[in-house]
């Protein structure tokens, strides 16, 4: 396949005369919609866009007249993402209304712009492209929820824009059950209800935190976050656990269970304090199984994904049984 990543497009937009002092992000923003704010300020980052043939930068401001100049890769203009994918996904579940993938760890569910190529959503679109107007953005091709990239497991995609919203519903009455395996640090109790609100990190982008105070974060959006556990082995001081999401949070398992003082092994974001990892590249954590009523006609769907050989050689090691 030929290498997209050396492929460069130029493109230009003039500032309409009526427009005065107008920042570059903004009028970037316009000419690109498809690029997301965060995309806009990664290509001023990346000297991408020029103005009047100089290199713009953050803060510039633009009036009627000036010439906005593109000159990058060419998958910075792409409006979805590229079908371009050579990696095999395995697929769990197919019927003409819903598809079950079983995501590898390593893999985002989808990006947020044409430079993202490893996802799930570019998979989808290299094996089935007449998913591409299906769900609430193009990035997102008929993809109903997200995994982080380091978890593995379920992942549910609906195949017809009926199928998608009747399963996002069901998604929001919390009709659909998940439940993820996590191996975590310390002796769990045997069943426990975590309850712990979520909210950004203001100190450190990408990272979520538990609200234990409300009044602190009022001027912050936080989210209602609901976790069941339940252990189902352990040994040599860990832990393996089953957790059912009641919400879904950014986060929110790895969160909630590094804030009971029990954080997921490998976990570099919320269990830093242990360096044992037992060899694993990323975080113990497998979304296990998932059960919803099928958008056709409401029949119960129970799906399992087995845990991945690297993780089964950890609890090996360990000689933990479950």
């Amino acid at each position: 396949m030929e290498d997209q990543a050396i492929q460069c497009e130029t493109r230009s937009w003039e500032v309409p005369l009526p427009l005065t002092d107008i920042r570059l992000d903004s009028f970037a923003r316009q000419c690109l919609p498809q690029l997301s704010r965060r995309e806009i300020a990664k290509a001023i980052g990346e000297r991408l866009f020029f103005i009047n043939g100089k290199v713009g930068n953050k803060g510039d401001r633009l009036s009627g007249g000036d010439v906005l100049i593109f000159n990058g890769p060419k998958q910075w203009l792409s409006v979805l993402p590229l079908p371009n994918f050579n990696r095999d996904i395995p697929i769990l579940y197919e019927d003409s209304m819903v598809l079950a993938l079983n995501k590898p760890a390593g893999i985002a569910t989808h990006g947020f712009s044409g430079r993202d190529t490893e996802t799930l959503a570019n998979f989808l679109l290299a094996t089935r492209s007449d998913l591409v107007n299906i769900g609430k953005s193009r990035w997102e091709p008929g993809l109903v929820h997200r995994l982080d990239r380091e978890t593995s497991g379920l992942v549910i995609v609906a195949k017809t824009q009926a199928a998608f919203d009747r399963l996002r519903l069901e998604f929001r009455r919390r009709r659909i059950k998940k439940q993820y395996l996590a191996l975590v640090w310390g002796k769990t109790a045997a069943e426990r209800l975590i309850d712990v609100p979520l909210a950004h990190d203001p100190r450190e982008p990408g990272r979520m935190r538990p609200v234990v105070t409300l009044s602190r974060a009022k001027r912050q959006r936080i989210w209602h976050a609901v976790s069941r556990l339940r252990r189902i082995g352990e040994a040599h001081g860990l832990s393996l656990v089953e957790v059912e999401m009641t919400t879904g949070v950014t986060h929110q398992i790895r969160v909630h269970l590094a804030a009971i003082g029990h954080a997921i092994v490998a976990d570099s974001l919320y269990g830093a304090s242990a360096t044992e990892t037992f060899g694993l590249k990323r975080h113990f954590l497998h979304a296990s199984s998932l059960e919803f009523p099928h958008p056709d006609d409401s029949r119960i769907m129970k799906l399992k994904s087995e845990l991945p050989s690297d993780l089964r050689a950890v609890l090996q090691r360990l000689k933990l049984k479950f």
